[in-house]
């Protein structure tokens, strides 16, 4: 049994893979602003009131979480709004980069005394990140705040090494959930099975990587 702590967990992806991870056994401590009904209704350890962007939150969790040892942290939480050229909300860029961004960096760091050797690190990127993929242009305020949590996590990935800590970067697909308008070619539990699947193969070996749900590699 594997302790599991996930933010962002009362709702799409995060709420699956709370929900997937309790069935097969493990301890989950799911975490979040507020639960949600189909949260409470799940057997998972919930720990409300807590804000990625807020530093005197998490050093509540850290306190309520005492001594415990995790040996997953999967940063899922994350927003998204839309900001096009020539219509841009400074204010909503910035605050995209505060939770996607720095929230996963920011979550990390303060776990990182419940960590230990053979612990893993998963951050629920976005595709949308790459720049090498961007054919469409736009968004500008979630392909930067992607494109930035990236460039965090391959540095952690590098910096938690010695300790024996590895760390993914994660594309959960195109999945259907509030972010997207219900939009999408994927459930969240279909997204979460993947996700789970990426965290099992995670080793120190291909600690730093850029994946999709499904499996294969993503470019930069």
């Amino acid at each position: 049994m594997a302790s599991v702590l996930i933010t962002g967990a009362n709702r799409g992806i995060g709420l699956a893979l709370a929900e997937q991870l309790q069935a097969r056994g493990d301890q989950v401590i799911a975490v979040c602003r507020q639960a949600s009904p189909e949260l409470r209704a799940l057997d998972v350890r919930t720990e409300e009131g807590v804000d990625v962007t807020d530093g005197a939150s998490i050093e509540g969790l850290m306190e309520s979480l005492g001594g415990l040892r995790l040996d997953w942290l999967i940063n899922n939480a994350g927003t998204m709004h839309r900001t096009f050229l020539g219509n841009m909300d400074y204010e909503s860029a910035m605050q995209q980069f505060m939770v996607n961004a720095l929230g996963p960096l920011r979550m990390t760091e303060a776990m990182l005394p419940l960590l230990k050797a053979g612990s893993k690190v998963g951050i629920v990127t976005s595709r949308m990140g790459s720049i090498s993929d961007n054919t469409s242009g736009g968004q500008y305020g979630y392909r930067m705040s992607k494109a930035a949590v990236n460039a965090a996590g391959v540095s952690l990935a590098r910096d938690l090494a010695p300790q024996a800590i590895a760390v993914a970067l994660l594309h959960p697909g195109y999945v259907q959930t509030d972010m997207t308008s219900q939009h999408g070619n994927l459930t969240p539990a279909e997204s979460a099975r993947g996700l789970i699947e990426r965290m099992e193969a995670l080793t120190l070996d291909s600690s730093g990587g850029f994946w999709h749900a499904e499996g294969q590699a993503l470019p930069w």
